[in-house]
C-alpha cells in the first residue's frame, strides 16, 4: 500500500518508524517543520514527500495532528483523497473529530475512522519518535456505523502488525468519556500535583510514587489546552468527582477521624485490587 503520514511528531513520527520496520508499504510524509522533513527523509522513515498529487494514490492516510489541524486537513483536502481510500486520524479526542469527518468522509467516497494509539512519552517531536513506541499497546478505533467486520478485521491486523498487543473498538461518545479518566485526568492532577513549593525539595525524599505522579506534568500546554477544551464535559465529570473524593479524604484528616481515614483507604485499596484483576482479563 502507499501510507501518507500527515504530520511527523512523535506519533506520526513513530507510526511512519514503525511502518518502515514492520511492513512493505510505501510511507510518504508531511511536516510543517523542513527540518523534520529533511531528518525523516535522511533516517529513511519516509520514502517520500507527501504531494497533493501523491495523496491521490494514497490508500490510507493517517493524520497525526491536532485535531483541529486534522479536521480542517481532511476538510481542505476530501476532494484528493483517492476513492475508497481509508482514513485515520490519531488524534486524543474522538467526538469533535469524527463527527464532521464521518460526514466528508460519506461525501467524498472514503472511508473514515478515528484512531487513538494509547502510546507516548512525555517528550514530544519528532527526535523522540521510535519505531517500538506502540509495542504492546492499545490502538482505540473508532469506527462509522455499518462498516464491514472484514474491514474491522483488517484495520486489526494492520495496527497489530505495528506492534501494538490490543486494537479496541468502541464508539466517539465512549471514547471521550473513558479517556478523560485515563488519560486527560492524569495529566492535570500531575500539572496541579507538582505545583506545590515542597516540589522543589523533593531531592533525596522521592522515589517512585514521585516521579509517577509527576511525569506527565512535563505536557504541550497548547495541544493539551485543546483536547481539554474538545472533551470538555467528560473531563469535568471527572474533576468534580475527583474533588469529592480528595474532601473525603481532607474531611477525616481535620477531623483526627481515624476510623474514616481507614475506611477510605481500605476502599482505594480494594479498588485498585478489582481494577487490576480486570485488566487481567482476555
Amino acid at each position: 500500500m502507499n501510507i501518507a503520514v500527515i504530520g511527523l511528531g512523535l506519533i506520526g513520527g513513530s507510526m511512519a518508524k514503525a511502518l518502515k520496520k514492520n511492513t512493505p508499504h510505501t510511507i510518504l510524509g508531511l511536516d510543517t517543520d523542513p527540518q523534520v522533513m529533511f531528518k525523516a527523509k535522511l533516517m529513511e522513515a519516509i520514502d517520500a514527500e507527501l504531494t497533493l498529487e501523491r495523496l491521490a494514490i494514497c490508500d490510507m492516510v493517517l493524520v497525526a495532528t491536532w485535531p483541529k489541524t486534522a479536521i480542517a486537513y481532511v476538510q481542505e483536502n476530501a476532494a484528493s483523497i483517492r476513492k475508497g481510500a481509508t482514513v485515520i486520524d490519531l488524534c486524543g479526542v474522538k467526538r469533535a473529530v469524527c463527527e464532521p469527518l464521518f460526514k466528508v468522509a460519506e461525501e467524498n467516497g472514503f472511508l473514515f475512522v478515528g484512531g487513538h494509539p494509547m502510546a507516548g512519552i512525555e517528550y514530544s517531536g519528532f527526535d523522540h519518535a521510535s519505531a517500538s513506541l506502540f509495542q504492546n499497546a492499545s490502538m482505540i478505533l473508532t469506527p462509522p456505523p455499518g462498516v464491514s467486520i472484514q474491514v474491522l478485521a483488517e484495520l486489526k491486523h494492520f495496527f497489530r502488525e505495528l506492534g501494538f498487543a490490543r486494537v479496541v473498538m468502541t464508539t466517539p461518545e465512549d471514547h471521550d468519556r473513558v479517556i478523560g479518566y485515563t488519560s486527560q485526568l492524569a495529566h492535570v492532577v500531575s500539572s496541579a500535583y507538582v505545583k506545590s513549593p515542597e516540589a522543589m525539595e523533593h531531592h533525596g525524599f522521592s522515589a517512585g510514587s514521585f516521579r509517577d505522579m509527576t511525569r506527565v506534568a512535563r505536557l504541550q500546554p497548547s495541544m493539551w489546552t485543546e483536547l481539554f477544551l474538545l472533551n470538555r464535559e467528560p473531563l469535568l465529570s471527572e474533576l468534580d468527582a475527583l474533588i469529592e473524593h480528595l474532601n473525603e479524604y481532607r474531611s477525616a484528616l481535620e477531623k483526627a477521624d481515624a476510623e474514616a481515614l481507614h475506611a477510605l483507604l481500605k476502599a482505594g485499596a480494594e479498588r485498585k485490587e478489582i481494577v487490576d484483576r480486570k485488566g487481567d482479563e482476555p
